[in-house]
């Protein structure tokens, strides 16, 4: 027992070097003076860059199912842990000049770590304990970090609307885990694959939508996406730009491994998944269009993505697409997500859609940035977005959803609407005088993820090629 302990604990390497750090930097914050709480970013940094050579280390050859079939430290696993560490990185970048007249900043770092143990451990579960746990962990931190700036009365709305309807959607999930666990006998994935074979079907079906309603709830899907446009609204832009991303990788991989054990003869839920998908994705699209508020607007436009990644688990046992269109998905719109948000933190905040008028003339190469991330949403060869539709779409047309893709295509042109409502009066409009910028290292941060747009869809058939041999462990 001991031995496979100390095996186990080997196996989550990465999580142990998240948590050990997260603990560190907590005693950290306690103890040192408010002046040195700045120098709690670098720690964050050190952390995340252990944690991220942890990952790669493993790439080569991934323990697979550990902790006593708990957990799947598989390669998808591993690269979804390295989109999270990135995710993360570039967040403490944007945040150390928007946060550096905060006393509280070195809470906020912890918060981060945090919330990011939560997400990565959330795309490894294969336990409906676990699973439980992780989610609770990503929400609660999030709750936290929506609502940080405690005296924005924009921040505390968007942290309570997120609060609220977490509570509900958690609420609902804990249940439909409780039904799940009664019925199969068991609380790992492989119990699900087996026990709820003879099971009663309604049960099965109200405890699976159950699940998934907290599932949606922290992947921004309909019905529980509501809180994603107040949160990038409201909520500090650092804060905001990683909820937005983060929970939505855990979240989408541990959806697969889930639907991967569902007897599919006993609940119906790849139609379930392709209708959410299609109203989320649409429904997002739509909500963007009216928005005059950029922030807003890239909330809407994340509940769209949202329903882009959702196809990839509709094809899930019925593509080999499936799983390298679901990376390259996430890494595609995690890598524009911040690139967007940077740019929003660079520009101090600036959220109305007036005052971006003639920004690609004062501030051309911010600007630029923000066009890059709005084709890449669209879908823009040679971009990121581009190549994480195509495979998405590839994946449901081999599963017989050829419907899902062409609605993909329909909704793509939509999103053009509303991209061009900031991208035109920033070019062919005069507005106000040139604006301060927050800083140099957003500036950086800026640059790094607009670059790395561009270069994964560069790179799109080696990393495809890479990741079409990649299996998704379910215990």
């Amino acid at each position: 027992m001991t031995a496979e302990m100390g095996r186990a604990a080997v196996d989550i390497l990465p999580v142990l070097i998240l948590v050990s750090g997260a603990i560190i930097l907590i005693f950290y914050v306690m103890f040192v003076p408010r002046r040195l709480q700045a120098s709690s970013a670098m720690g964050a940094v050190i952390v995340l860059g252990a944690t991220g050579f942890a990952t790669g280390w493993y790439l080569g050859d991934a323990p697979g199912m550990t902790f006593f079939g708990t957990f799947a430290a598989d390669r998808t696993w591993l690269w979804g842990t390295l989109i999270i560490v990135v995710v993360t990185v570039l967040t403490v970048a944007l945040s150390v000049e928007w946060f550096q007249t905060d006393s509280r900043q070195g809470e906020y770092y912890v918060l981060l770590l945090l919330s990011a143990l939560g997400a990565v451990l959330l795309a490894g579960a294969v336990d409906l304990m676990e699973f439980i746990l992780a989610m609770l962990l990503s929400s609660v931190t999030g709750f936290t970090l929506a609502a940080f700036h405690r005296k924005s009365r924009a921040a505390t709305e968007a942290g309570m609307k997120y609060y609220l309807l977490g509570a509900l959607a958690n609420g609902a999930m804990a249940y439909g885990v409780a039904l799940l666990f009664g019925l199969s006998g068991g609380t790992s994935f492989g119990d699900l694959r087996t026990g709820l074979i003879g099971a009663d079907p309604t049960a099965v079906v109200v405890a699976f939508g159950m699940v998934t309603i907290g599932i949606a709830f922290k992947l921004g899907a309909v019905p529980v996406h509501q809180w994603m446009p107040d949160v990038a609204e409201g909520s500090p832009a650092p804060a905001a730009a990683f909820l937005l991303v983060a929970g939505k990788v855990g979240a989408l991989i541990v959806l697969m491994r889930l639907a991967t054990v569902l007897p599919e003869t006993v609940v119906g839920w790849r139609p379930l998944v392709a209708v959410i998908a299609a109203v989320t994705m649409t429904l997002g699209n739509l909500a963007a269009l009216w928005q005059d508020d950029v922030r807003r607007m890239l909330g809407w436009s994340s509940v769209s993505q949202t329903g882009y990644g959702l196809l990839a688990v509709v094809a899930v046992g019925r593509s080999d697409l499936a799983i390298p269109s679901m990376l390259f998905f996430l890494a595609a719109y995690a890598l524009g997500n911040m690139a967007a948000f940077a740019v929003v933190v660079s520009l101090r905040g600036l959220t109305s859609r007036e005052s971006y008028r003639g920004l690609g003339s004062t501030h051309p190469w911010l600007m630029g940035a923000l066009v890059v991330t709005f084709l890449s949403f669209v879908g823009i060869p040679p971009l990121g977005g581009f190549a994480a539709k195509l495979l998405l779409m590839g994946a449901v047309i081999e599963s017989g959803y050829a419907w899902l893709a062409i609605l993909t295509v329909i909704n793509s042109a939509i999103s053009l609407f509303y991209y061009a409502r900031v991208m035109g009066p920033a070019y062919f409009e005069t507005g106000a005088e040139r604006r301060p910028l927050m800083g140099r290292l957003t500036f950086w941060a800026v640059g790094v993820a607009t670059v790395a747009v561009v270069a994964i869809g560069v790179v799109a058939q080696p990393l495809m090629e890479a990741w079409r041999a990649l299996v998704l462990l379910a215990g």
